[in-house]
């Protein structure tokens, strides 16, 4: 824009001062004075927002906060909103599961209660009629289902796994068994101390003696809430859990990614002892 006074008689002509509305208006290059006019008055662009793997609702609201105008304090303060959580049938520990990762097309000037009415909207409109039946197949509620998709997501990032790992949890579960999830524990060290950014590579014996209702080794059944945000694959792995006999499985050190899976508790403790062996020689002690 070569001469503002021009530009701004003609937007005082166009009674654009008075009707400014913030957004995203693209300007093209040799656009003239009533072309951007136009533009900036009438074509609010949308920006494709994505998010994924957050841990907590602060993280998610700083990547969304990067993405559209809203801060991340209005965000957190939105997702956190006691009187909302209450209304939808979600707790402060399970509202990360109410936000459904993918990409989604959002107006940069969404607010943060807009954004969280539209998460919400999608979350019920991915619980289709089809996922509930499912849900219910397997006697678990949604926000249970979600619970048990964040572990899954914590134990294995191959999405050719996930299944067989939900099948194990179901199996443990359905029957009362200790989950015993080692992410559990590592949340559960990550919560008590505040410190989400820390790094911990192995969970050790002392660990699991951790008062929490999140350490799945010290009580039954699902954690009070999410230990991170699953992906859709892990939420439809749980759904879909593969039928077997397996109750136990460690990290295949001869086919890194994945994991070995076991029966009996003697064959675990086997394929145990090789992990062990393996991380000891590399010298992993936290």
């Amino acid at each position: 824009m070569k001469d503002i006074e021009s530009f701004d008689v003609l937007a005082k002509q166009k009674k654009y001062t008075t009707n400014i509305k913030a957004g995203r208006y693209i300007i093209k290059k040799r656009m003239n004075n009533n072309d951007i006019i136009n533009s900036i008055r009438s074509n609010n662009v949308p920006v494709k927002l994505s998010f994924n793997n957050q841990e907590t609702l602060e993280d998610l609201a700083g990547r969304i906060s990067s993405q559209i105008e809203a801060d991340s304090i209005s965000l957190v303060k939105a997702m956190k909103d006691t009187a909302f959580l209450k209304e939808n049938g979600f707790t402060n520990a399970t509202a990360l599961g109410m936000y459904i990762p993918n990409s989604y097309e959002f107006f940069w000037n969404t607010s943060a209660e807009q954004f969280r009415e539209r998460m919400l909207k999608e979350y019920k409109r991915f619980w289709t009629d089809a996922r509930l039946a499912k849900a219910k197949a397997i006697n678990m509620t949604p926000e249970q289902v979600i619970v048990m998709a964040s572990i899954v997501q914590k134990e294995t990032a191959k999405n050719d796994e996930r299944a067989r790992v939900a099948g194990v949890y179901m199996n443990r579960y359905k029957i009362g068994m200790l989950l015993q999830a080692d992410p559990t524990v590592i949340y559960a060290i990550k919560k008590s101390t505040g410190d989400f950014d820390q790094v911990i590579k192995r969970v050790l014996y002392k660990d699991l003696e951790l008062d929490s209702p999140y350490n799945t080794y010290k009580y039954v059944g699902l954690p009070p809430g999410l230990i991170a945000m699953p992906d859709i694959t892990s939420i439809d792995a749980v759904l879909n859990y593969e039928k077997h006999d397996y109750y136990y499985f460690v990290a295949d050190v001869t086919n890194f990614g994945y994991h070995k899976f076991a029966k009996t508790l003697s064959q675990h403790n086997a394929n145990r002892q090789e992990y062990v062996k393996w991380i000891n020689q590399q010298g992993v002690n936290r």
